[in-house]
């Protein structure tokens, strides 16, 4: 459900019903909260405001070698409040919904205001650029599961994974989770609205073992429905064939080679541009791509862009985090940069407009070719795959790329063994530019969505 403040510029929308029974305040209780809170925030004298409460609940099962290993319940609420005199900001927040404590949080927040200093680009966004049409994206899909059935779906999970060779003889467990939440944004300026979501989830991690020693890897599937979601048995398949593969792992000398970023972990390679483009790095100038803007950054062929109002989208949603409407856009054209990810007040740092990304990206989708997993294979040739990373070696600064890896070598396009204790070592700016190919095996898991990604050269540390 969509719900807008009947004064405000929002066109109400009716989504699907919400379930009262399901969580612990109505989404017409969060309205009223907000609207209270706002009304606080303004009879103290409060110049503009905004507020938003939410709460969520889920479940989450774990099984170990067929044992119930952990069940977990969470159910969490809490609201935050911003407050502005003027130019002055203050924020505050709290997990309690009780009158008196939404009453000392608005006071907090106020009092912070008071006393902070003034801040040119603070405020709310500019009243046109707020939501008014809001869909209904089809992001909330309850999964009534019974405890003892998510426990079954574990355990089916694992025992696919430990079926596949006898080699695999340990667990860290088959997992299934559910989750649902729903919220409220309200703000001085009119705007009201809020929507259910949920995300469901199905995991496994195996490990086998051979002479040569001990491998792990895992796999897993997210969705907003649970019909979406991968099976139990083939989420552990899939687990347990990855893990197999990794036995008898070498080592590599050092060289310089062309790698592929396996589907999974290619999309870490956009998160690394959107983090470079995104207002907070630029106005800081914390990014190695400062002052980017319609820059040839990709080969020409490279298109991404963003898709904010994708049906059921892990990254979908009508409005961002301050109530501004999103919209379709591109990001990359023929591997020029169309836009930076930016929030009213970034946006007013830089001297240019938010283009609804307040609290982040939402679904990118970057183009793929025709090529399934073994032909960018055959066109890479001789190189190495990556299909896991290690640490956190990205300096935003330089772009300077250093991260320890794990994947298999290949010749002739075919997989020759796997490989392990290797880094994996480049230049952001110029890994993006030698994008040669990106594969059609894409792998929905969040918000950016890619295939696999072949890059013509990088620096493989080995013995």
């Amino acid at each position: 459900m969509i719900t807008a403040f009947p004064n405000s510029p929002v066109t109400r929308q009716e989504g699907p019903p919400v379930d009262a029974s399901r969580f612990s305040y109505s989404i017409d209780q969060l309205q009223q909260l907000t609207q209270d809170i706002l009304q606080q925030a303004q009879a103290a004298g409060a110049t503009a405001c905004e507020a938003e409460v939410n709460q969520g609940f889920g479940q989450n099962v774990t099984v170990r070698l067929n044992q119930v290993e952990t069940i977990e319940y969470n159910r969490d609420k809490g609201l935050g409040v911003t407050c502005y005199f003027g130019q002055k900001r203050g924020h505050a927040s709290t997990s309690d919904l009780s009158p008196q404590a939404i009453h000392d949080t608005v006071a907090k927040a106020l009092t912070i205001a008071k006393y902070t200093a003034e801040d040119e680009f603070a405020g709310l966004p500019e009243p046109g650029s707020l939501a008014r049409d809001i869909s209904d994206l089809d992001l909330y899909h309850p999964w009534n599961l019974p405890v003892e059935q998510a426990i079954e779906l574990a355990q089916a999970c694992e025992a696919a994974a430990l079926a596949v060779d006898p080699r695999i003889n340990n667990s860290e467990g088959g997992s299934v989770s559910t989750q649902e939440s729903l919220f409220v944004y309200g703000n001085s300026l009119g705007f009201l609205a809020g929507y259910p979501t949920s995300r469901h989830g199905i995991s496994c991690a195996v490990i086998a073992e051979s002479d040569a020693g001990m491998q792990r890897d895992y796999w897993y599937t997210t969705a907003r429905a649970a019909g979406a979601l991968e099976s139990a048995e083939k989420v552990g398949r899939i687990s347990g064939e990855r893990t197999l593969r990794r036995l008898d792992a070498r080592k590599l000398k050092t060289m310089q080679a062309p790698v592929i970023f396996e589907a999974p972990i290619a999309a870490g390679l956009i998160g690394s541009l959107v983090s470079a483009v995104s207002g907070g790095n630029l106005y800081r100038k914390t990014s190695f791509l400062l002052d980017s803007l319609g820059q040839q950054l990709f080969a020409p062929f490279i298109q991404i862009v963003e898709r904010p109002h994708l049906m059921q989208g892990l990254g979908s949603a009508p409005f961002d985090n301050e109530g501004v409407a999103t919209r379709d856009r591109a990001i990359i054209k023929d591997g020029v940069l169309q836009g930076y990810f930016l929030s009213s007040y970034s946006a007013r740092k830089l001297g240019m407009h938010t283009t609804g990304n307040a609290g982040g990206n939402h679904n990118l989708i970057i183009e793929t070719s025709k090529l399934d997993f073994a032909a960018l294979l055959k066109k890479m040739g001789t190189g190495l795959v990556v299909t896991e990373l290690l640490g956190q070696g990205v300096n935003p600064i330089t772009g300077d790329y250093s991260r320890g890896a794990a994947g298999f070598w290949v010749e002739q396009g075919e997989f020759q063994y796997p490989v392990e204790e290797i880094t994996i070592a480049g230049n952001l700016k110029d890994m993006f530019k030698q994008i040669v190919a990106i594969g059609n095996d894409v792998v929905v898991h969040g918000a950016r969505q890619t295939g696999s990604i072949l890059i013509e050269n990088m620096t493989i540390a080995g013995e």
